[in-house]
Order: structure tokens, then C-alpha cells, then sequence
């Protein structure tokens, strides 16, 4: 493959599915090359480009970054929305499952950040977006694991944004309740929208929030975006 010519090259984490990929084919749809990282096979077409990685293991963030660079160049954007829900009791559930969420939700954003933001601040110029979730700061039964590793992305966000001040715009997006597979795919519980009562979101609707936060205008920043169906209590 050769380097193509894009004005931007934006990495999306987890954008074979769900939020990830509403996000990666709206900024297709205005012009940006993306790739899209994910453990799910994505299909390749113009502009969208599918790299297969596991972001829970260094080795393939490490990877995924040389790919990028060797075919693309150096990308403006990346967003981390790679993640994986767990519902478990505290006194009863398996810690190594705990540790793979901690693994995916937590340590593979921060091994982004590692590989990529270094050119961004060489360049002078981008944006980081995390997809953390509402339930960042918000304890409750059986969801201490997935609440604490947002709750740690959001303080990862924040000290990259003070750690990267004026060069890289840093955004966290805190969805509610999204129709996707998300529930389906939680690796431990039994929760779905139906039952929650309380409607759900497109993903496209976190996609143009998305937007929204990579185009303000030089010298403005937006760092959070919290998005909820109306009728969601938390």
C-alpha cells in the first residue's frame, strides 16, 4: 500500500461496530481518512481502512502504529472507543476478568496515547477523543469494574489535556444508553435496553458530538460532551 495524500488521517479504536464505527464513517463522510482498529474483522473500502488489533496487548497497539505510519503518515485524530462492559459483584466475581476489562477499558487507550501523541506534539497539532461512558463516577450494584475503569479514563483525559496544552485538543464523550450491541457483549451480566425503560440514542448522535468537538474553532476547546436519552435517571 501506498502513503496516501489525505489532508487528515484519524485512527478510530472498537470502530468495527457500535459508536466506533458511526464515528469512523462520519469522519469518512467529511473527508478523513480512517482506520479502524478492532479485534472484529471490518470490511475495507475508500477511505476506511480496516487494521486488526487487540487493544488490550501492547505488542498490537505497537504494531497498529507502525501500519499507520508506514501506509498512512501521521494521524491528527485519534479515538479511543475501544471497551468492553462487565457486570459482577465485587465479593463475587472473577478478578481476571476484572483485569481484562481493566486491560481493554484502561491500558489500551493509555498505550495509544503513548504511540501516537508523541507525533502530535512534534507536529503541533491534534485531537483525542475518549468514549467513556455516564457511568464514570457513578458507583452502583454490580458495576464497580466497568464504572472504576471509565472513572480512570476520565482522569487519563484530563491529565493528557494539562500534559498537552496548547498543541492537542483532548475531548471526553460520556454517553448514556446507545442502541448497540454493547449489553449483548458485556462479558459478564445480564442487562439490556428493553429492560432499562428508558430509550436509547443512535450511535450517529454520538458521531456528530464527535464532530462537533474536532471543529471548534483555533483556541477553543470542548473537553466533555455528556449525551443521555431525556428519560435516562443516571
Amino acid at each position: 500500500m501506498k502513503k496516501q495524500n489525505s489532508p487528515k488521517i484519524a485512527v478510530v479504536t472498537g470502530g468495527s461496530s457500535g459508536i466506533g464505527k458511526a464515528i469512523a464513517e462520519k469522519l469518512h463522510e467529511e473527508g478523513i481518512t480512517v482506520v479502524v482498529a478492532d479485534i472484529t474483522e471490518g470490511e475495507n473500502k475508500q477511505g476506511i481502512l480496516f487494521k486488526k488489533c487487540d487493544v488490550s496487548k501492547g505488542a498490537e497497539i505497537d504494531e497498529l502504529y507502525t501500519w499507520v505510519l508506514d501506509n498512512l503518515g501521521k494521524p491528527t485524530i485519534l479515538i479511543l472507543n475501544a471497551g468492553q462492559g462487565i457486570r459482577e459483584k465485587l465479593t463475587e466475581g472473577d478478578p481476571e476478568k476484572w483485569q481484562q476489562i481493566l486491560h481493554t477499558n484502561l491500558m489500551g487507550p493509555l498505550r495509544a496515547v503513548r504511540s501516537f501523541v508523541p507525533d502530535m506534539l512534534e507536529m503541533k497539532k491534534g485531537n483525542v477523543v475518549f468514549i467513556s461512558s455516564v457511568s464514570a463516577n457513578q458507583p452502583h450494584p454490580y458495576g464497580g469494574i466497568y464504572s472504576a475503569s471509565k472513572s480512570a479514563l476520565e482522569v487519563v483525559a484530563e491529565t493528557l489535556r494539562l500534559e498537552t496544552i496548547p498543541h492537542v485538543n483532548v475531548t471526553v464523550v460520556s454517553p448514556g444508553v446507545v442502541d448497540t450491541s454493547f449489553f449483548k457483549n458485556e462479558m459478564s451480566g445480564d442487562s439490556n435496553i428493553d429492560e432499562m425503560g428508558m430509550g436509547s440514542i443512535s450511535p450517529k448522535e454520538i458521531a456528530e458530538d464527535v464532530w462537533y468537538a474536532l471543529n471548534k474553532k483555533s483556541g477553543t476547546s470542548i473537553n466533555k460532551i455528556i449525551t443521555r436519552p431525556t428519560l435516562q435517571n443516571f
